[in-house]
């Protein structure tokens, strides 16, 4: 945007620079960042001038950009627009993870860390995070700053999860300068002594596999053992077989689907088609499967 961000407004200065980096390269992703900017920054401060007329700004520009997207089922559809952006951040976050595994630590992994948990925070705009979102963002965030500050200071970073006892990210990965600066409050990513995350051990969080991983993104996270890791190479991403009890599936007689099931069932399907989109075959199999379980067992 031309006009300069004000200062009161700065926790939301990477998430307009993520939109503006996707500006052209997907719509849906510039759109979506730009409503939580002006959601968030609504709630930062929507009294001053400055920021008011900044805001008001930035609401014009997202009804043009609405308009412009007006045919696009991720704008019209919020579904659709969730399974979209969720896709788009766990793809940045796999990649960058499996880069991380596999012992290669460049600035393109660090900002793929980075954008994906500034994505996982637009996810916040459709409702509450998932745990395992939840999860996935706060390990992405810390990720980009422990890799950063480790070549920064000319030491070998050790892959994957790693014991940091009281390991927090109160400094800020500025992805287009590269450096890490202290942001100003409030910021999300400065945690008080009060915050119950402010005291993570890393050794002990579990990143959950993610509802599009591919096949080769491990279950879990493995607990540090006070050792470095040993890089993992990737392996070629495998299609999902096919559960041969759902090929020839008809609903149960005694099953009854609430309106909640339905919705869920919607929700994979969305999921399948989102992944679709990004030639994600084995994705988009495994979202069918779990929608066909649900229609025919009434359990997921």
């Amino acid at each position: 945007m031309a006009a300069a961000l004000p200062p009161q407004l700065k926790q939301i200065q990477h998430h307009l620079r993520t939109g503006q980096e996707h500006e052209k390269r997907d719509p849906v992703v510039a759109y979506y960042c730009r409503l939580y900017a002006m959601q968030t920054g609504m709630k930062l401060d929507s009294k001053t001038p400055e920021c008011r007329k900044f805001l008001v700004k930035l609401m014009d520009q997202l009804e043009t950009m609405k308009k412009e997207l007006g045919d696009n089922e991720s704008i019209s559809q919020e579904l659709v627009g969730h399974a979209h952006i969720e896709n788009y951040a766990l793809k940045m976050f796999l990649y960058a993870d499996n880069e991380d595994r596999s012992g290669r630590f460049h600035k393109n992994m660090i900002k793929s860390f980075y954008t994906a948990s500034l994505l996982l925070d637009v996810l916040s705009v459709f409702g509450e995070l998932s745990e395992e979102n939840f999860q996935h963002r706060k390990y992405a965030k810390w990720k980009a700053t422990y890799i950063h500050n480790c070549l920064k200071n000319g030491e070998a970073p050790q892959s994957g999860p790693i014991g940091m006892e009281g390991e927090a990210y109160d400094d800020e990965y500025d992805v287009e300068h590269g450096a890490a600066s202290r942001p100003s409050p409030p910021s999300s990513h400065v945690l008080s002594k009060d915050d119950p995350d402010a005291n993570t051990n890393f050794s002990n969080l579990q990143i959950p596999p993610g509802a599009h991983a591919p096949a080769n993104t491990p279950a879990e996270v493995p607990h540090c053992t006070g050792e470095p890791s040993n890089p993992v190479q990737p392996v070629p991403r495998n299609i999902p077989v096919v559960d041969p009890s759902l090929l020839n599936a008809v609903q149960q007689g005694e099953v009854r689907l609430t309106p909640e099931d339905n919705t869920r069932a919607q929700k994979y399907c969305k999921y399948a088609g989102s992944a679709l989109q990004y030639e994600d075959v084995g994705t988009a199999v495994q979202n069918l499967q779990k929608a066909l379980k649900l229609l025919t067992t009434g359990k997921e």
